[in-house]
């Protein structure tokens, strides 16, 4: 169960509307099972099988469809693949949720073989320590590397506020005075920050922050590995200049650039 955990981790949250509940959500399916997590900002919720599990609720719920356990998987897995990767285009399969006591049953509605299938997904509450996993930990990791990128940042623009000064006092004509005051970009921030904060129903954050996501949990993936390969290892600045769409999985150093002058 392994690549499951490991797999799911490295997952992206997606932005997910059935009916009146917003949702996020990840999984990542294999033909060994799946791994379901997902969330209403309220309370998480997971689910986490294999090809037993798959086999038996199967025969329970599709009376008429025999196959083998990695064919239901793959079927799932195109089931949900446009419902996570388009909330507005589902396909066309029929999903829908209900709150039985402390779990949370997506219910899934579709075709298999010009037959009628159907399939329950039982989440139940995730631990405290899986919540921290793709929750918490990834969080605190951003916000740390986005503090780091904003400090850098104020760095440069220090040493080209002293740059404008040097030219200034030679006697060089200058039109700008000041590129950053630190008073006024603190201020500025302190006025943003409700609208920036502004969580909802979470879907800003499944749609803006989702490659940097990946990045941290792919570093915090790579750290706990015993051995890994450095030369596979990928670093935190991808998520800067990724662009496109994410990929899903299959079933350098930085060079510091030598500061140059406005007016060089």
């Amino acid at each position: 169960m392994e690549e499951l955990e490991q797999g799911l981790l490295m997952q992206p949250w997606a932005w997910v509307q059935l009916a009146e509940n917003s949702l996020l959500a990840k999984v990542y399916i294999t033909r060994q099972g799946y791994a379901l997590l997902v969330s209403d900002l309220q309370q998480v919720w997971h689910e986490q099988v294999d090809t037993s599990v798959i086999s038996q609720r199967a025969k329970e719920l599709n009376k008429r469809l025999t196959a083998p356990p990695e064919a239901f998987l793959c079927h799932l897995d195109d089931l949900l693949r446009p419902l996570l990767k388009d909330a507005s285009c589902p396909g066309t399969a029929t999903f829908s949720c209900d709150h039985v006591e402390e779990a949370l049953i997506l219910r899934v509605r579709s075709e298999l073989s010009g037959l009628p299938f159907y399939w329950n997904f039982h989440c139940i509450l995730a631990s405290p320590s899986l919540v921290s996993q793709h929750l918490i930990r990834p969080l605190m990791g951003m916000s740390l590397a986005l503090q780091c990128q904003v400090r850098d940042l104020t760095t440069l623009l220090h040493m080209k506020d002293l740059e404008i000064q040097d030219y200034q006092e030679s006697g060089t004509s200058c039109g700008v005075f000041h590129l950053f005051v630190l008073n006024d970009f603190i201020y500025l921030f302190l006025a943003k920050l409700p609208e920036a904060c502004s969580v909802g129903d979470g879907r800003p954050f499944a749609t803006n922050l989702q490659s940097m996501y990946m990045a941290v949990t792919r570093q915090a993936i790579q750290v706990g590995q015993k051995h890994h390969d450095c030369n596979c290892s990928k670093p935190l600045l991808t998520w800067i200049v990724s662009s496109g769409p994410m990929q899903r999985p299959q079933l350098l150093k930085v060079k510091r650039k030598k500061l140059r002058g406005l007016f060089s």
